[in-house]
Formats: C-alpha cells, sequence, structure tokens
C-alpha cells in the first residue's frame, strides 16, 4: 500500500485483494519533505515482513524506472527472470502468458489517445481466449494457424451490447484491427524481453479488408438457398429428365444446407456426416451426431457432439448407408448460387457463410445467457473431458439451442416448402468428376 508519507505514485502495477496498489513508483521522501535519493523508487508491501520495502531504480527519468518496476512485477509475480544487466529474459524462462502481454502493452499505451480503440481490439482476442478455452496460451503458440482460427471465431460471433442486444456483425477490418493490436503487444513483449520471439504472423493491409463486409444471411435469404435447389427455373422446351438432372445436380448442395443449417458445423464436418455405423457418428435413437467421426483425432477446430432437429431425423434415418452430402465436391453448385443468388462475392459469403448465419441468428434468440449453448454447438467449447457422447444421454443438453435451431428451420420451411420436409426421392448425385 503507498506509504501517506508519499506524494501520489507516478505508476503502479498489481492490486491487492484490498484494492490498493502492490508496486509504485515514486520519489523516497525524509520526514521533512526532501529527497533521500535523486533516482526514482519501486515500493511494495512485504506480506511476511508486514513492512513496506523499496528498491533504488538508478535512474531519475520516469519511462525506464517504469520498465525497471515492469521488470520487478514480472519477475516476482509471474515467476519469469530478467536480466538486471540487459533487460531481457533470461534463458530456460518459462513461455510468457499471452494474457500478460496484452496486459502489459494496454499500460505501456496508457497516454496514448488511441487506448480506447487498442482496449477494445485486445477484448476481441480476449473473449476468443475466454469462450474458446485458450487462456494458457502463450506468445510463442500465436502463429498464422491460430490467427486464421480467430479470425474464423471472431466472423462467426456478431456483436453483442453489455446489455446482450446483438448490435450487428463483425467486420474484416475490425477483426484485422484485433489482429494487429495483438501483434503489437507480441512485439511490445519481445521488445521488453518477456518473450524471445516476435509475433510470427502478419494482419491483413487495411486495402485487403476495407471493403470486406462481414456479411451474414437472414431467414429470406437461407430460404432462396434452398429453393434454388428445390426449384430450379425450367427453360422453354426443357425435357424432364434434363430437368431431373439438374434436380439431382444440386441435390449434394441441397443435403448440404440441411446438415449446416441443423448442426451449425464447419463445411468440412458436414462432408464428413456419415450414416455408417463404423464411424460411429449417428445415434438415431437419441437423435444425436458426433461431427468427428471415429478414429480422427480432434483439433483446434473442435468438433462437437450435437443434437440433431427433429426436421432432419428423417433424412438421416433414410439416408444410404454412407456419406450424406455425397462423394462429390459442392463448390462448383454452391458457386453457381452465389452467383443466382447475388450473394456477395468478396469472400465473405463461401460454405461458411451457412454457419456464421445460423450462429447470429441463434445468439440473438437465445440471449446471451444460454449462448453458452451456441458456444457448444460451435465446437467453441467442449462440454467435458470425457466423451461427448455420454453427454448427449443427459436430460436438458442444449435443449434451448436444438429448439433455437428447429424453429429457424420451421421458419424457413415456410418460405422454402419441401426445405426439410420434403419426401425422400433417392435421386442420384451426378458423377461427372470432382470440382474440388
Amino acid at each position: 500500500m503507498p506509504d501517506p508519507h508519499h506524494e501520489e505514485p507516478l505508476y503502479t502495477r498489481g492490486t491487492t485483494n484490498l484494492g490498493r496498489p502492490k508496486y509504485w513508483l515514486g520519489w523516497d521522501r525524509r520526514s521533512d519533505g526532501s529527497l533521500r535519493s535523486p533516482h526514482l523508487y519501486i515500493f511494495w508491501y512485504d506480506v511476511e515482513r508486514r513492512r513496506v520495502r523499496s528498491r533504488s531504480t538508478g535512474t531519475a527519468d520516469v519511462g525506464q524506472a517504469e520498465e525497471k518496476l515492469d521488470a520487478l512485477y514480472v519477475e516476482r509475480e509471474r515467476g519469469q527472470l530478467i536480466c538486471a544487466a540487459c533487460g531481457q529474459l533470461v534463458v530456460g524462462a518459462p513461455p510468457h502468458p499471452l494474457v500478460d502481454a496484452m496486459s502489459n502493452y494496454l499500460i505501456s499505451v496508457r497516454k496514448k489517445p488511441s487506448l480506447t480503440s487498442i482496449k477494445a481490439r485486445l477484448a476481441h482476442v480476449s473473449n476468443y481466449l475466454i469462450e474458446t478455452e485458450r487462456l494458457d496460451t502463450t506468445c510463442d503458440q500465436v502463429n498464422e494457424e491460430w490467427i486464421d482460427d480467430f479470425r474464423d471465431w471472431a466472423f462467426e460471433v456478431p456483436v453483442v451490447s453489455t446489455a446482450g442486444k446483438v448490435l450487428g456483425d463483425r467486420t474484416a477490418g475490425t477483426v484485422e484491427g484485433s489482429v494487429r493490436a495483438l501483434s503489437a503487444a507480441i512485439n511490445h513483449a519481445n521488445g521488453r524481453g518477456d518473450t524471445p520471439y516476435a509475433a510470427a504472423f502478419q494482419a491483413k493491409k487495411p486495402d485487403e479488408v476495407s471493403e470486406t463486409p462481414a456479411y451474414r444471411a437472414d431467414i429470406t435469404k437461407l430460404a432462396e438457398m434452398f429453393n434454388y435447389c428445390l426449384r430450379p427455373p425450367r427453360a422453354a422446351g426443357m425435357s424432364d429428365k434434363a430437368y431431373d438432372r439438374q434436380l439431382a445436380y444440386r441435390e449434394a448442395l441441397l443435403r448440404f444446407l440441411r446438415v449446416s443449417v441443423a448442426t451449425w458445423c464447419r463445411p468440412d464436418a458436414a462432408y464428413d456426416v456419415s450414416t455408417d455405423p463404423e464411424r460411429r457418428q449417428w445415434y438415431p435413437d437419441i437423435r444425436a451426431l458426433a461431427l468427428n467421426p471415429r478414429g480422427r483425432p480432434q483439433t483446434k477446430k473442435y468438433r462437437p457432439v450435437v443434437p440433431v432437429a427433429h426436421q432432419l431425423v428423417e433424412h438421416l434415418k433414410a439416408a444410404p448407408i454412407g456419406f450424406y452430402v455425397g462423394p462429390l465436391s459442392i463448390r462448383t453448385a454452391f458457386e453457381g448460387m452465389q452467383e443466382e443468388l447475388r450473394l456477395p462475392r468478396d469472400g465473405e459469403t463461401g460454405q461458411k457463410l451457412i454457419r456464421r448465419s445460423i450462429a447470429k441468428l441463434a445468439r440473438s434468440r437465445l440471449g446471451e445467457a444460454l449462448w453458452v449453448e451456441g458456444q457448444m454447438m460451435l465446437g467453441h467449447r467442449v462440454h467435458s473431458k470425457t466423451s461427448d457422447i455420454y453427454a448427449a444421454f443427459e436430460a436438458g443438453y442444449l435443449t434451448n439451442a436444438l429448439a433455437v435451431t428447429e424453429q429457424i428451420i420451421d421458419e424457413i420451411e415456410v418460405k422454402a416448402p419441401g426445405a426439410f420436409r420434403r419426401s425422400i426421392t433417392g435421386l442420384k448425385i451426378i458423377h461427372g468428376g470432382r470440382n474440388a
């Protein structure tokens, strides 16, 4: 706690249980107010000795003295050793936590006019660490792959006010602002000697993202996608056989849309959905779908077990044993749909559009109190360390997320009859070569 005989601290680090500074910077004065030393001192309360202790910084420069305090704080509170001679991290010290790097960086820019915007940008990263349970991430672990995962998460989660209201979509420019701020925080930690590594990634240039909207499809647009598959335009004079081929060509895309809407899964997981019992994915008795097939290791892009909307259950039950979407890529069919529906073609309306759109629609309906279920559906939060299959047997497992999903499907069905309740026709998928 600051000594009452000293003036207001020039700089502080850490907080005690009583809300007082743990370490503070100031001048060491005698009782008459005169200086004991021309140098600034670091003060801290020693709990074991029950008294205030101090250490000279060896300088009267406030900036340099702050760096000395930072080094002492990191060494004493985080267990990391800083060389007193060069100020660098001692070889063999543990990796530097990312949360500490961000915290230290915010302190370093506290006098800049841009502090508010930097705090907001790094807050997105903090939310990502919390929601994906990665608070133990260290600076050296943040590479291009890590940043790509963060971008995916940021685009899937809409901007929400403190009152829980969905304000809109996070733009690509906003996401890259967070990436740039994180790069600056890691480079700042590297410059201080907290970590021997500079940022191992690069943010996209402003002109690469300034005109890139984070587009989301609403119910009407999602229904148009289903109608594109169910009701393609029929040219004058087109034979029934030719029209059936056109329907069959879009059948794989229709199945992809169904799985993506009902499970909120990533495109690669949608392709992997299979009714083959050996893959242990489809559990019709409990209406659960394991998005991660048997034998496939889980990755950072976690694939959860999700409850299956009743509108999709009958399709899965009636489907032939094997992959539900089909063996071929839907890329060409999806691009044709983008062109016909005039979806933005700026990189933000790829196959992940379905997942991101459902996440936005569901979050606004679930509310923040229940959004944890949405995080589990998306694979951003793991249910438990044990097998997720057992979780699906629990009463109340993701029931709110399931109810919202079924509600969204019903609304799509109104605008696109047959989107899910269409009778199983068994149309064959055209095998005209892989479109990947």
